[in-house]
């Protein structure tokens, strides 16, 4: 899945989402609560501003539209928009309001309070002019629409009339978050995607069942003269009701669930995005449900990569979609961000890996167990070759990156041509460097460029008698016996 060509306008509630983490050690003196000692605080976009985050992690674009205060939240919103290189912002400053601000305070992986910094005001004409205008002049380049409501203001009947008038003259979808009860505000949208809560709410009816969530979006999608609903129905998944009456039911699959905490803003950036990319909503459903499974599964308000909802896909029982098993460079670079992003430790090691054995295996094993997330770079046919021999690889390079990557310890599979993989370790640079206990610290290619950056080398143990020229010597052996010797059990062919 390559969503690199689409653009999609994310209009709403912008938030600046702060987590400030510490220890609780005492009881204050002055009170009966407790005292939390920080020691470290993150600040991430929220809001709308998470969509647009979760749409450049999915590897498209986004053009962030909403408003900001006069203050240092919005500075801090600002420099975090400019560094990301997916989005792109179109922000309105009003003196009017504060930036939105969510302050999140965290010991020993749970949340102790949260503070909200916002205003309570609606939107005055000024505002609201501004945001239709900063929506008008980009929806020519974008292919999707989606306005996210927090119910904070941003997101008006006006700026709604707006954004579906835009999206009918642009010949483009619009999709909105709901939050208010009345689906009738959002008249004319392709789709809605509100949570159960959300549509009972909505339409006034039971949806504990499969019918009667398939009722009650039939309801409110009469209602809002939407094209189509999708109800996402958290660990059961998701079902997409059409206007043509088409119904599509998507399960989850079983998962470990860490935090819920923006999963509609990835189900519906996913959504949208696979839309713009040339899907049909049907189709775009299983990427929007893998996407969201990938981020409930992450602590904290988190983003999904593109190779990880590819590989969240692949595992699903239809197999409709599939990991590559060999990564290209650029991918391999861009999930390697990503991973170091999240503070996972990232490993690499290299080699041929012509007919696996039980010694790769102990290799990878003892290489996965240094690292949260594992590269394995292959040497191409031709390096193989030049190597080994000419009577090398026994497997071309396609196969052997399938079986690489079907074992589990191994995260991602790329190739070079190169003699020695410095060039990958240069532009990946990761954390561990491993190779087999056959060589020296020293002698390790790449070595010195990752304990530069305070990476570390790790020699794995070798388990003895085990390689590939053994492999071939030992099939040699055995064909040559058996054409000297047939075994009993074998029939002996007469001419």
């Amino acid at each position: 899945m390559d969503f690199s060509a689409s653009t999609v306008l994310c209009l709403g509630d912008l938030m600046l989402d702060r987590f400030a983490y510490g220890d609780i050690e005492r009881i204050s003196p002055e009170a009966p609560v407790p005292v939390l000692r920080l020691t470290r605080t993150t600040e991430m976009l929220g809001g709308a501003g998470n969509v647009a985050n979760n749409i450049d992690s999915l590897g498209g674009n986004a053009v962030l539209v909403g408003l900001l205060g006069s203050d240092s939240a919005a500075h801090t919103v600002r420099g975090i928009v400019a560094r990301t290189r997916g989005i792109i912002g179109r922000l309105v400053e009003t003196p009017r309001r504060p930036t939105i601000c969510k302050t999140r305070y965290v010991a020993s992986g749970q949340q102790v309070v949260r503070t909200d910094d916002e205003s309570r005001l609606p939107v005055d004409a000024t505002e609201e002019d501004a945001l239709i205008s900063a929506m008008e002049a980009v929806a020519g380049s974008v292919q999707a629409i989606v306005l996210s409501d927090y119910g904070k203001g941003a997101v008006s009947d006006a700026v709604i009339a707006s954004a579906v008038r835009a999206g009918r003259v642009q010949g483009i979808p619009v999709f909105v978050d709901p939050k208010s009860e009345d689906f009738a505000r959002y008249q004319g949208v392709t789709c809605l995607t509100p949570n159960l809560k959300e549509l009972a709410a909505a339409s006034r009816m039971p949806v504990g069942d499969e019918a009667s969530v398939i009722a009650a979006a039939r309801k409110v999608m009469a209602q809002a003269g939407a094209a189509a609903i999708l109800a996402t129905r958290s660990e059961k998944g998701m079902i997409l009701v059409e206007a043509s009456g088409a119904v599509t039911v998507t399960p989850a699959r079983a998962r470990e669930v860490f935090d819920v905490s923006g999963a509609g803003d990835t189900a519906i950036a996913a959504l949208a995005l696979a839309h713009a990319s040339g899907r049909s909503l049907a189709q775009a459903v299983p990427i929007a449900n893998a996407a969201a499974g990938v981020v409930v599964s992450k602590a904290g308000t988190a983003t999904p990569h593109i190779a990880e909802v590819m590989h969240e896909l692949g595992a699903d029982d239809e197999g409709r979609w599939q990991p590559p098993s060999l990564s290209t460079l650029a991918l391999a670079a861009s999930l390697t961000d990503h991973w170091k992003a999240l503070g996972l430790t990232v490993g690499f090691t290299n080699g041929c890996f012509d007919l696996v054995h039980a010694g790769h295996i102990a290799l990878l094993a003892a290489a996965r167990s240094q690292c949260d997330r594992l590269i394995v770079a292959l040497n191409t046919d031709a390096s193989v070759r030049a190597l080994k021999g000419p009577t090398r690889p026994i497997n071309d390079l396609e196969k052997r990156a399938q079986v690489i990557a079907a074992i589990r310890y191994v995260d991602c599979v790329l190739a070079f041509d190169e003699e020695t993989p410095l060039e990958l370790i240069r532009r990946l640079m990761p954390h561990v460097l491993i190779k087999g206990a056959d060589y020296t610290l020293e002698g390790v290619v790449g070595g010195d460029v990752v304990r530069a950056t305070g990476g570390r080398v790790y020699l794995a143990p070798l388990v003895d008698g085990q390689s590939t020229s053994g492999m071939v010597r030992q099939i040699r052996d055995t064909e040559a016996e058996l054409d000297g010797n047939p075994p009993a059990s074998l029939p002996v062919l007469e001419s």
